[in-house]
């Protein structure tokens, strides 16, 4: 079932027809399709191209075709190119002729273009949604851990920090995607609709009436561009990746935690799963597969990015390409923000196993060198001193608390018994309050 084919002498090929079809994935546009064209026929009831009459049976046909569907009564199937043939087919076998008329100043490139531009809205609302859900329990699991821990650069020790403050790097990370899913929302708001193929209509129209009346700011400026444009999919794409990057990296660091090298963490037995010839396997599945799903997404962003890069305008097929990315990619982003999600609210920090890193890893030895800058020395030369005493604790298996002024006298005389309450861990992270820290 064809919206077309008046110019055409020969049938199109059922191989054809089927690599054309787009209707197994753009289905999930039927209620923005619906939404669509509903405003679409109040604009032209309003302009008086349509017949208060005539406006009044289409939009009940339609209404009529979405509670059908949402109540299971119409199945989305059959022998229809895409979900626009399906509506505006099923519409007149509803309300009869009159049904024909509802792409009146209509192109199915700006009906896609307005269809896929709220799906996409709606879709970076929940996005934002689960991004909020997430923040709160990473919030939650820093307040109720404020313990010490390393702090790592290279992957080696470095300083002492706490599990609080390195946790909530990622709620700064996710704070920085909502932000950028905001910006996209507010660029992509303009309304396609009423661009028709590429170059608008003849027809009297009112834009701006359907721009409000589905929710965009403001009717876009170009008719070319309006049905040509996929940069908010790619945008979203993009901001979608940079998610998954900032999950896949905690997914690593609970990986790693949760290996019995560091046992600093327990994954609960909801997000691992065992071996079936190791018995005593606990594997981190969850956390591997959000590693893992992170290039489906990147390579959705890929995959449309040469989709559009030598694409003339306006319109091509080519774009049909966008949907199925996104759609995938969105699927993918909203199952990994829930799994992150449940597997850090039940996540369990082990503390007394942090605090065993924190003493064999010299995490006061910046400290130590500070001390001694603040006793006259320059940071060069405590840094070489600092330097020789971790190699002498190293060989006498002790931790730089551990040594006796006398010894540390050896390597240098500016140290007094004071240094030990600087170079503690707990008046350190003391310190490091006003820095955030905490």
């Amino acid at each position: 079932m064809k919206l077309w084919g008046g110019r055409f002498k020969k049938s199109e090929s059922k191989l054809m027809e089927d690599f054309n079809s787009s209707l197994s994935f753009d289905k999930l546009l039927y209620s923005e399709d619906i939404e669509g064209s509903m405003a679409h026929v109040k604009m032209l009831s309003k302009c008086n191209i349509l017949s208060k009459e005539e406006g009044e049976s289409i939009l009940k046909g339609l209404q009529s075709i979405l509670s059908d569907i949402e109540d299971g009564k119409l199945k989305i199937e059959g022998d229809y190119e895409d979900i626009h043939t399906f509506v505006e087919v099923n519409l007149i076998e509803r309300v009869g002729q009159v049904g024909k008329k509802l792409h009146t100043a209509r192109s199915r490139n700006d009906q896609v273009a307005v269809d896929f531009r709220l799906y996409c809205k709606k879709s970076a609302l929940e996005v934002i949604k689960n991004i909020e859900k997430l923040q709160d329990v990473i919030k939650n699991l820093g307040e109720n851990n404020n313990i010490m821990m390393p702090g790592y650069t290279h992957l080696q020790r470095a300083q002492v920090v706490t599990f609080k403050h390195h946790i909530m790097a990622y709620y700064n990370m996710l704070k920085r995607d909502k932000a950028r899913i905001l910006n996209a929302v507010e660029i992509m708001d303009e309304n396609p609709l009423g661009c028709c193929a590429l170059a608008g209509t003849t027809y009297n129209i009112d834009r701006s009436f359907t721009a409000k009346e589905l929710g965009f700011k403001k009717p876009v400026d170009n008719f070319l561009d309006g049905v040509s444009d996929r940069d908010y999919v790619l945008e979203l794409l993009s901001n979608f990746s940079i998610i998954m990057m900032h999950l896949s990296r905690l997914s690593e660091e609970l990986i790693l935690w949760s290996s019995k090298e560091f046992d600093f963490v327990q994954i609960d037995d909801e997000f691992s799963t065992g071996s079936s010839i190791m018995p005593q396997k606990k594997n981190p599945d969850a956390a591997e597969l959000i590693r893992g799903k992170t290039g489906r997404v990147y390579g959705s962003l890929m995959s449309l990015l040469t989709t559009m890069k030598g694409i003339p305008l306006a319109y091509n097929k080519d774009m049909q390409e966008d949907k199925e990315q996104f759609f995938n990619s969105l699927d993918t982003v909203l199952s990994c923000l829930k799994v992150m999600s449940g597997m850090l609210s039940t996540l369990k920090i082990k503390k007394d196993n942090t605090f065993k890193a924190v003493k064999r890893g010299f995490l006061n030895a910046t400290e130590a060198a500070d001390y001694l800058v603040n006793k006259g020395m320059a940071f060069r030369d405590a840094h070489k001193v600092i330097g020789e005493i971790v190699l002498y604790c190293e060989e006498g298996d002790k931790a730089i608390e551990d040594v006796s002024v006398d010894e540390l006298k050896k390597f240098s005389s500016l140290f007094s018994d004071d240094v030990y309450e600087f170079i503690n861990y707990e008046n350190t992270l003391n310190r490091g309050i006003k820095k955030n820290l905490r």
